[in-house]
C-alpha cells in the first residue's frame, strides 16, 4: 500500500490537473508489479519496480532497441529511477494465453514469429548482454539445486551428477553452436499481448544475445499452453521459410534445425522447472506448481528422442518415482 501511494504522488505530479483511478494490472515472478492508470480518455500503465531488488534501465534499453526495431512494445512516457517507477502506453489487457483457440492459433503464432523475426533481424552484437556458457550453465543448475534438492527432496549419487555434468556439458556444446540474434528470453503466451499491431510485447528486460531457436522454444513449448506436435511443427516450418527467405542464419536443412530447437528447449525445460520450484519454495508462489507437469512432458519427451539425452532420461524416470504429493500429478 505504501507503494501505491507513492505511485499516487508521483502521478499527480505528472498530471496535476487530471482525475484517474489506478487498480492491479498483473504481477510477474520477479518484485515487478504493474498498475493500469484509467484517467477519462485513456489509460497508461506503471511498472512498479522495487529499485532495491530491480533494474529498469534495462527495459528502457530494450524497449528502445525493439521499436526501433519495429515491433509493438510499450512506450516509457515518464520515468523516476530512484524510485523505481516508469510510466508505459498500455497494449491492452487481452494476453495470447487467454485469447488462443483452435481457430485463432494459426493468425496469432504467425503474427509472433513475425514479430520474433523483425527482433532477430535487428540483431548486433555487444549491444545486449550475452547469453554465454556461464548463463546457460547457472540456469541448467537449478534444476538440480531447486527441483531434484529442494522440490523432490532428492540426493543424487555420484554417478547421477556424473551423468547429468555429462549431459549439460553435450546441450551447452549444442546452444553455443548455434547462431546468435537477439533474444527475448520469455517470449510466451502470457508476455504476448493481442493489439494492434499484434501481438504487443511485453516483459523484455532480460533479453540477452544469443541462440536463434532459443524464443522458439519458449513460444512453442509454452509452460502455459499445450498444442500438438504436429500443429507446433507446421508453425515451426513456417517460422523457419519466412527466416530463411528474409536472411536468418536459421540451418538450411529443417532436420537441424529442428534438433538445435528440441535441444535448446531442454535446457529452458531443466532451467525452468528449477525457477518454477524456486518461486514455491524460495519465493511462497505456488501458482507455478500446477505448471511443472507439462514442463516435464516436454522435457521427457525430447530426452526419449534422442540417444544423447539418455542419461537425463533416465535420471527423470528415477525421479518419477519419488514425486511429491501436494495436489496434482506429473
Amino acid at each position: 500500500m505504501n507503494r501505491q501511494q507513492q505511485i499516487k504522488t508521483w502521478l499527480h505530479g505528472k498530471f496535476p490537473n487530471s482525475l484517474f483511478n489506478i487498480s492491479p494490472a498483473s504481477a510477474d515472478a520477479s518484485f515487478r508489479r504493474y498498475f493500469r492508470v484509467t484517467f477519462a480518455d485513456r489509460t497508461l500503465i506503471v511498472m512498479d519496480a522495487p529499485p532495491q531488488n530491480e533494474d529498469c534501465r534495462p527495459f528502457i534499453h530494450i524497449a528502445q532497441l525493439f521499436s526501433a526495431a519495429g515491433v509493438h512494445v510499450p512506450q516509457v512516457l515518464a520515468q523516476d529511477l530512484e524510485q523505481g517507477f516508469l510510466l508505459l502506453t498500455d497494449l491492452g489487457s487481452t494476453t495470447y494465453l487467454q485469447a488462443l483457440n483452435a481457430s485463432n492459433a494459426l493468425e496469432l503464432y504467425g503474427a509472433a514469429t513475425d514479430a520474433l523475426i523483425t527482433i532477430q533481424l535487428a540483431s548486433r552484437e555487444f549491444e545486449l548482454p550475452p547469453y554465454d556458457k556461464a548463463l546457460l550453465m547457472r540456469e541448467m543448475y537449478l534444476f538440480p539445486e531447486w527441483y531434484v534438492a529442494k522440490h523432490l527432496q532428492v540426493t543424487l549419487d555420484e554417478k547421477q551428477n556424473a551423468a547429468l555434468e555429462t549431459v549439460f556439458q553435450r546441450i551447452l556444446q549444442n546452444n553455443l553452436a548455434q547462431p546468435r540474434v537477439f533474444v527475448h528470453r520469455d517470449y510466451h503466451s502470457r508476455n504476448l499481448m493481442v493489439s494492434a499491431p499484434n501481438p504487443g510485447i511485453l516483459d523484455f528486460q532480460d533479453a540477452v544475445y544469443g541462440p536463434i531457436t532459443y524464443d522458439l522454444a519458449s513460444l512453442f513449448k509454452d509452460a502455459y499452453i499445450h498444442w500438438e506436435e504436429a500443429e507446433v511443427l507446421d508453425w515451426l516450418i513456417r517460422y523457419w521459410e519466412k527466416a530463411r527467405k528474409s536472411g536468418l542464419p536459421v540451418h538450411s536443412s529443417f532436420s537441424d534445425f529442428f534438433w538445435d530447437y528440441e535441444w535448446m528447449g531442454v535446457q529452458r525445460h531443466l532451467k525452468v522447472l528449477g525457477i518454477f520450484a524456486r518461486l514455491y519454495h524460495r519465493d511462497s508462489k505456488n501458482g507455478y506448481l500446477k505448471d511443472l507437469p507439462l514442463v516435464m512432458d516436454y522435457l521427457r519427451r525430447a530426452c526419449e528422442r534422442y540417444v544423447d539425452l539418455k542419461p537425463l532420461l533416465n535420471i527423470l524416470d528415477t525421479l518419477e518415482k519419488k514425486q511429491p504429493v501436494v495436489g496434482y500429478t506429473f
